[in-house]
């Protein structure tokens, strides 16, 4: 385990950001039902619609909730644990699919421009130089963790400081009038340390919660299972320590979605979890600060198996389930056009006193 006996600058200025995060306002929630069920239609008849608007307009504090502007931040970053076959894919993947990505070329960039969200791509931990792509933000802690299976896979420092990463770039998007962030990420190899941190905060058994990544066969599988259980059995991650536990375990990538969710919890912004690299990143946001989970919102159901299980523990719904395992943002960009759709129709429809329509009659 990543000790803490001395809290370095940035653990220290991480602290005092999360002291600042307030929870939803819990009040609001029967001001929000009230309009809904005064529209017109029959009550609830929009079924889960209509609790995600709500859920809206309690973070925005508005019976007339909005989802544009929205944006996505997508952040890349390398894994040492590479280095032990736990992916058939070679890390130069990541690079090259950091250039896909500033080209225009990936099914983010057309699903984030269908949903007319802004996507920010950011370098938070590749291992190759980025600086010649043109659009890529500079913020790189370090050029990919270190083997998570041998040694801590950052620094309390360094996990703290991908952490604020997220969070600042979150907090400049809400502050230039962002409603809605989506989470998304890209680097080989992460849905290892994805599993180990779900593993770590639930308790969850490594069979449980590892999948197939990008395509595994069933040796491969194996294998990738036994790294988890080792790393987990070397590090004896403490989930009250949940700074430590990323450290140990975790991705710089993963490090800055969770930054990204605090960071929007920070404004009252709500945020939109990707799928299971994104839920692990909302498993550690809400280890480090409870009350961020009211501003966030799964955005699918991954077809990785730890991903439910990372759901059941954040106590939270996903808006969609269409089978999808791409990552990069591609679920949040489709769960950000039915987040708007919610808003359309609490915000634009009339009431029944208001289109002067007679409502159900009591007996």
């Amino acid at each position: 385990m990543v000790g803490h006996a001395a809290a370095g600058p940035r653990e220290r200025e991480l602290a005092s950001a999360l002291g600042a995060i307030d929870a939803v306002a819990a009040g609001f929630e029967e001001r929000a039902w009230a309009r809904l069920d005064a529209l017109t239609k029959p009550p609830r008849s929009l079924g889960r619609l209509e609790q995600i608007a709500a859920r809206i307009a309690i973070v925005q504090r508005s019976e007339r909730p909005v989802a544009a502007p929205s944006a996505i931040v997508l952040l890349a970053g390398d894994h040492g644990v590479v280095a032990q076959g736990v992916t058939p894919w070679p890390q130069e993947v990541t690079y090259q699919m950091v250039a896909n990505l500033a080209g225009g070329g990936a099914a983010i960039n057309q699903l984030a421009a269908h949903a007319g969200s802004r996507l920010v791509l950011v370098d938070i931990g590749v291992a190759a130089d980025t600086t010649a792509l043109g659009g890529v933000v500079q913020e790189k802690v370090r050029p990919g963790t270190r083997d998570l299976s041998v040694e801590p896979a950052m620094t309390r420092e360094e996990a703290a400081a991908a952490v604020l990463v997220g969070f600042t770039q979150a907090r400049a998007l809400a502050e230039g009038g962002v409603r809605i962030i989506g989470t998304g990420e890209m680097g080989i190899g992460n849905t290892t340390p994805a599993s180990a941190l779900v593993a770590a905060f639930t308790g969850a058994a490594p069979s449980a919660v590892t999948g197939r990544g990008t395509g595994l066969d069933d040796g491969g599988l194996r294998h990738k299972t036994e790294v988890i259980a080792g790393a987990l059995a070397l590090h004896e991650p403490d989930a009250q320590d949940p700074l430590g536990t990323l450290a140990a375990l975790g991705g710089l990538e993963i490090a800055g979605m969770a930054g990204v969710l605090l960071g929007a919890a920070s404004t009252g912004v709500c945020c939109v979890a990707d799928g299971f690299i994104s839920g692990a990143a909302a498993l550690a946001a809400v280890r480090l600060c409870p009350a961020c989970s009211g501003y966030l919102f799964p955005s699918h159901l991954s077809a990785e198996p730890g991903h439910r299980i990372a759901c059941e523990a954040l106590g939270l719904e996903p808006v969609l389930d269409l089978d999808m395992r791409l990552g990069e943002g591609t679920g949040a960009a489709l769960a950000i056009g039915i987040m708007g759709a919610a808003c359309a129709v609490m915000s634009g429809m009339a009431t029944f006193a208001e289109a002067g329509i007679g409502g159900p009659e009591t007996p």
